[in-house]
């Protein structure tokens, strides 16, 4: 009997376990989901539509890059650094662009033997 109830209890706990994963699976899943509509609300408001298509068809081929762009437009326009008209028009937002990417590809490598 000690067995069956030693049993009964593991499973019990188990079956616990995995209720509360479920349930910090899902308040995970919400917070993400707020995060990326404040952030699409946020950048409706920097970007014009064709930065907001530009800036998508980034992320189609460089996911991580058009994240990286997102965070410093957000940064910028919180900072009052985005002066001017927003939504942003297209050419300011290829100007920040070439701002970015520029900046990125300056490495300098010394090789000493």
């Amino acid at each position: 009997m000690s067995d069956e109830d030693e049993l009964e209890n593991i499973r019990r706990r188990k079956l616990e376990e995995l209720k509360q994963q479920a349930a910090q699976q899902q308040y995970a899943e919400h917070q993400q989901k707020e995060y990326t509509n404040k952030k699409y609300q946020v950048m409706r408001q920097i970007l014009s539509q064709e930065g907001r298509q530009r800036l998508e068809n980034i992320r189609i081929v460089k996911p991580q890059f058009a994240e990286q762009i997102e965070l410093q437009l957000i940064q910028l326009y919180q900072s009052g650094k985005l002066r001017g008209a927003t939504p942003l028009p297209d050419k300011e937002f290829k100007k920040i662009l070439e701002q970015i990417t520029t900046t990125g590809k300056k490495k300098e490598f010394n090789i000493k033997k």
